[in-house]
């Protein structure tokens, strides 16, 4: 028995996530079938399955830039987030430090255990001295410092190692304070080898880069103790037990093999498309602004993101008007009950109530096209226009 057939909609909500690229589905598909061994076992499928896994730490470490004994897969950027955070059962002593603008997978954690959070600045960058304020009142007893890579709102990037010397000035001799970033949405665009590289943990997932959910790492350099958050087996060298998502892990490899090898080619297409999408919607729908660009210069934002708060418009109905245009977008980050909830990134930077009532985020990924910011354009001014009618 089958469905309703399934109607074409364009996706413009890709830093939620991605759809699986051709040559993970490949590289995954024999370990739904005849490589499906187990690899804690003993036997052929066993060892095979342990290879594939083996082969597939060592090309997440190249893509990463890190050692493949400092890769911990994980089931997601969430886990990861939590686990960097707390730094394990039981939790790290002393206080957790995180922006106001981090996703809820490391501001809750931080908030339950009664950590501070610092304030940024109207693009929603961390406030530098704020940040040093925070390690100098906390005596020497954080516990761990976590900063994004990008937003996943606004796909604003901060600049890490800026962070890095302000967590090093005030940090104690000993112990070293671990700084993490969550570079879940950042791993699609930017070099994290590079731009990652002042991190003593890092945070990436597979569904936000072409590969399945349920997948993701935790990069823990050498240098940065952690106690396991998940135990039970002893895997991950007893940093996180479970049976290895085989299929998963190296599904992960193959999407970052794939993100690497185009990502110079993929960014200048996406940013091109972005930037007709952002100035198209500027020049036809009245009282739009974008959030987070000053002087319009998007270098310091993600190629994919287009974020704007549009006057006159309450972004559900908005929403519900573009679906019903074949358009999938978003007002904020993803919830677990794809309700829209008012963004804490927003309020962090201090955009007005009324203002953030209209936001909308617009993002594209590795397979969006110019027939998609054509629909877009299409689409977006006609909704906008019906909202405010009936407003």
């Amino acid at each position: 028995m089958t469905g309703p057939p399934v109607q074409p909609i364009v996706d413009l909500d890709h830093a939620a996530t991605t759809r699986v690229r051709p040559a993970v589905r490949e590289a995954m598909a024999p370990f739904l079938d005849e490589r499906y061994g187990n690899p804690s076992g003993s036997h052929r499928l066993a060892r095979e399955a342990v290879r594939a896994v083996d082969e597939a730490r060592e090309r997440v470490a190249a893509a990463l830039g890190c050692a493949p004994a400092e890769v911990v897969f994980t089931s997601g950027g969430t886990e990861s987030d939590n686990h960097a955070i707390s730094g394990g059962m039981p939790p790290r002593p002393g206080v957790p430090v995180c922006t106001a603008v981090e996703h809820h997978a490391v501001l809750d954690p931080v908030r339950a255990l009664d950590g501070v959070v610092v304030a940024v600045d109207r693009s929603g960058r961390v406030d530098l001295d704020a940040l040093g304020a925070a390690l100098e009142g906390a005596g020497g007893h954080v516990s761990v410092v976590s900063v994004m890579l990008a937003n996943n709102e606004t796909g604003v990037i901060t600049d890490l190692d800026a962070v890095a010397a302000v967590v090093r000035a005030h940090e104690p001799e000993v112990p070293r304070v671990p700084l993490h970033t969550d570079a879940v949405q950042a791993a699609a665009w930017l070099d994290l080898a590079d731009q990652a590289a002042a991190a003593d943990l890092v945070s990436v997932s597979g569904h936000k880069l072409g590969g399945p959910k349920g997948i993701g790492a935790l990069i823990v350099r050498q240098h940065t103790p952690i106690r396991p958050l998940v135990m039970g087996g002893g895997q991950e060298h007893g940093r996180r037990s479970g049976t290895s998502n085989v299929v998963g892990i190296v599904g992960l490899a193959a999407a970052l093999d794939a993100t690497v090898a185009d990502r110079v080619a993929t960014n200048e297409r996406i940013a091109a498309l972005r930037d007709r999408l952002v100035e198209g919607l500027l020049a036809t729908v009245t009282g739009t602004v974008e959030t987070a660009v000053l002087d319009g210069d998007r270098s310091a934002v993600l190629p994919g993101i287009c974020h704007l708060c549009i006057e006159g418009v309450d972004a559900e109905s908005l929403l519900f008007l573009l679906e019903a245009e074949g358009v999938a977008a978003s007002a904020a980050s993803s919830c677990a009950s794809g309700a829209q909830q008012s963004s804490h990134v927003l309020e962090a930077m201090g955009v007005d109530p009324l203002v953030a009532r209209g936001s909308l985020r617009l993002s594209l990924g590795w397979d969006s096209t110019a027939a998609d910011v054509d629909a877009a354009l299409a689409a977006v001014p006609r909704a906008v226009e019906r909202v405010r009618a009936f407003g």
